[in-house]
């Protein structure tokens, strides 16, 4: 499955939320409740897609992928 989680709306919700918050750490923002509540949005709509993160080492490679493109696309 191909799903491109950056043109999701839970990830546009979850940029501008970091954006706004100040924050320079994507993971310190997603380990807050704003941050959190974004990013188990997006992993609800990633499940909805028919990405499985089932296991930790796919949770932990898409929460990742999700961090470095926060930082790339919200920190310029």
């Amino acid at each position: 499955m191909d799903w491109e989680f950056s043109e999701d709306s839970a990830f546009m919700a979850l940029c501008d939320a970091f954006r706004e918050s100040g924050e320079t750490s994507a993971m310190e923002f997603l380990a807050n409740g704003e941050g959190a509540f974004h990013f188990q949005e997006l992993t609800q709509n990633a499940a909805g897609e028919g990405v499985d993160l089932s296991d930790s080492d796919s949770m932990d490679q898409f929460q990742q992928d999700v961090i470095e493109s926060m930082e790339s696309l919200c920190n310029d």
